[in-house]
């Protein structure tokens, strides 16, 4: 599985290659229902030409992936790298997003190729042999992640199915989210490996937590670390946060009982009081479709210590 602090690189990067473009509404209004042959969406390397209907997507990038699941373009994708664990019928391949190969790509004849990052000059590799590529990087907000998913949509030629993606996720965090009103003042603990590494409000995580009005005790810690800082011992334990939530059950092992095995860990007011929440890590670092099982599950958290 995927060590943290790749994650932690991967957003990072994300982050910096949005500030570049983003996707967006391009004006391009062909379609495969239009009978054009391509479409042009507008992604972070420019406005790209894909085929109207692309029926072998390779994607490298595990939140793509879902999201091409999520809109019905699953069975044009012929080939999903090593960590797009879900859906369990993803085509899952040897392929790197963190070290792609644009030959080891190619020999899958992809008429479209999706990713999150340009590591290794992928995206150059992979334009000239002509193969479209779409470079979709991390969110940094809600509206860019929405905007990803009808990015996907139109590129795939399921455009109305993903408005209903990006419509369904805006309904289901605006209810959980005015179901915890009353959040407002709660501290919190965002946990991405047992090194302690967290999340500041200025990541995008960061700013899911921030819909809640939860206090993010890693924000004051920050310095030079991007919005990703390693806490020490010392200062969690004196800031004594509410809630704490464990964002690295998998690739670390983490959970209640191994916490409260931690030096001075067990005192927590989060410990104590049953505030520690164990998240699935994948669902926690994605930003496409599930993202409302994150937010219901910071919800749930909130309305139990509310």
């Amino acid at each position: 599985m995927r060590p943290v602090r790749s994650f932690v690189a991967v957003m990072a990067i994300g982050a910096v290659a949005f500030a570049g473009a983003c996707g967006g509404d391009d004006g391009d209004t062909k379609d495969s229902a239009s009978g054009a042959k391509t479409v042009t969406v507008q992604a972070a390397n420019g406005a790209v030409e894909v085929p109207a209907n692309p029926k072998r997507i390779v994607s490298l990038s595990p939140t793509h992936t879902e999201t091409l699941f999520a809109i019905g373009a699953g069975s044009q994708v012929v080939a999903v790298d090593d960590y797009s664990s879900y859906p369990a019928n993803a085509p899952r391949t040897k392929l790197s997003g963190f070290k792609p190969n644009a030959e080891a790509v190619i020999a899958y004849k992809p008429d479209l190729v999706v990713l999150s990052d340009d590591l290794g000059g992928i995206v150059k590799a992979l334009e000239k042999v002509k193969v479209p590529v779409l470079l979709e990087p991390a969110a940094t907000k809600l509206d860019e992640a929405y905007d990803e998913i009808n990015d996907l949509g139109r590129a795939t030629g399921h455009t109305t199915e993903a408005t209903k993606v990006v419509d369904g996720m805006r309904t289901e965090i605006q209810k959980t989210v005015a179901a915890s009103s009353k959040a407002k003042g709660l501290t919190f603990y965002h946990e991405l490996d047992n090194q302690l590494h967290s999340v500041t409000s200025k990541t995008f995580v960061g700013q899911v937590y921030g819909l809640f009005g939860l206090r993010n005790i890693a924000d004051a810690a920050d310095k030079a670390s991007g919005g990703y800082p390693q806490l020490s011992r010392e200062y969690l334990l004196k800031q004594d946060p509410d809630l704490i939530f464990l964002a690295d059950t998998k690739c670390c092992g983490q959970n209640t009982g191994a916490i409260a095995k931690r030096p001075g860990w067990s005192d927590l007011d989060a410990v104590k009081n049953k505030g520690v929440v164990e998240i699935d890590d994948d669902v926690a670092s994605r930003w496409g479709p599930r993202l409302p099982e994150f937010v219901k599950t910071i919800g749930d958290a909130v309305q139990k210590v509310q």
